[in-house]
């Protein structure tokens, strides 16, 4: 299938960028920890490539097993855990010349930004059946990419160096979101959600709506903190709190699937293990708290819009 084929690509794009990671912290001359950082950088960049390299000819059976992927990201979480992962160092601008080419560029420098969610919704809505909206967001984001050499005039190996630069930021915690939703699966098929139900059972009245739609919002917030991603604690929570304790009562499938995910949200902004939206930010500004400077200011907000939700869901949904 296409869609297949083309997420297939941008998975090999992902690999490249961790390849070119790898290669370039071997030729620094004093890197802190070389060989372990290039190896992390390099397995991540073969698990992109070459997992599932197949689907671009339709061949689901040319693929690395998963029992050796699964290997390889035991390694990675092994130097992960030892610390050998280290940040080199970058070819950056000097603030002198940042400086001069913000005065220069100014605002149009946001038109990149904006052709990322405005593309992405374009071809998403026009071919949301061939592409996916996984694709959606990698056509807009080299079309950005475009764009945004285009209005700084900048070079393709500068945007390389930059893009080394904000992944090696990151580091390892960059492979977080990919390894909770996997996990989320594992809980699924391993009937988690049952044993959640069970217990709530013990807990929540039977046929008490509102304490049923409090327990389905709050828990998806708090399995989303712990798991660092909504998706993953959806399958979960809706199947062990969800369905027999809001939708069994009479709630609207449609709303409350819609506000029990987007209740999983409010609890990405709350927990660090949300990777790409609370670490990242931290790099890319250079806040000192790593793991909570931003988290400290989302949470009143996070709490305030749960409780909307709470409300949304117990007067809309019945």
């Amino acid at each position: 299938m296409l869609k297949d084929a083309l997420t297939e690509i941008l998975y090999i794009m992902m690999g490249i960028v961790s390849f070119y990671s790898a290669y370039a912290t071997l030729k620094e001359k004093n890197h802190p920890s070389k060989i372990a950082t290039a190896l992390f950088w390099g397995i991540l960049g073969v698990i992109f490539t070459f997992s599932r390299i197949g689907l671009l000819w339709g061949n689901k059976n040319i693929a690395i097993p998963n029992i050796y992927v699964g290997y390889m990201v035991i390694l990675l979480t092994v130097l992960s855990a030892l610390k050998l992962v280290k940040i080199g160092k970058f070819d950056e601008s000097t603030p002198k010349f940042k400086e001069k080419m913000s005065q220069k560029i100014g605002n149009s420098i946001f038109i990149p930004a904006l052709a990322l969610g405005i593309v992405t919704f374009i071809v998403a809505q026009i071919w949301t059946k061939q592409l996916g909206s996984l694709v959606a967001f990698w056509i807009s984001t080299l079309i950005a990419g475009i764009l945004a050499l285009i209005i700084t005039k900048g070079k393709i190996n500068e945007m390389a160096e930059d893009g080394r630069r904000l992944l090696e930021l990151v580091g390892p915690i960059s492979i977080l979101p990919q390894l909770l939703a996997a996990l989320g699966a594992i809980f699924s098929a391993a009937g988690v959600g049952e044993v959640i139900a069970s217990g709530i059972k013990t807990v929540i009245p039977e046929g008490n709506i509102l304490l049923g739609v409090i327990a389905y919002c709050v828990g998806m917030a708090l399995f989303t903190m712990i798991m660092g991603n909504a998706f993953a604690a959806f399958a979960v929570i809706t199947a062990g709190i969800g369905i027999p304790f809001v939708i069994a009562q009479g709630g609207n499938p449609v709303i409350v699937a819609a506000l029990g995910m987007t209740s999983g949200y409010c609890g990405t902004l709350m927990t660090p293990m949300a990777a790409n939206f609370n670490i990242v930010p931290t790099a890319i500004l250079e806040i000192k708290d790593k793991k909570y400077g931003v988290i400290k200011y989302q949470v009143p907000v996070a709490i305030t819009m749960l409780i909307i939700h709470i409300v949304l869901m117990y007067f809309w949904a019945f």
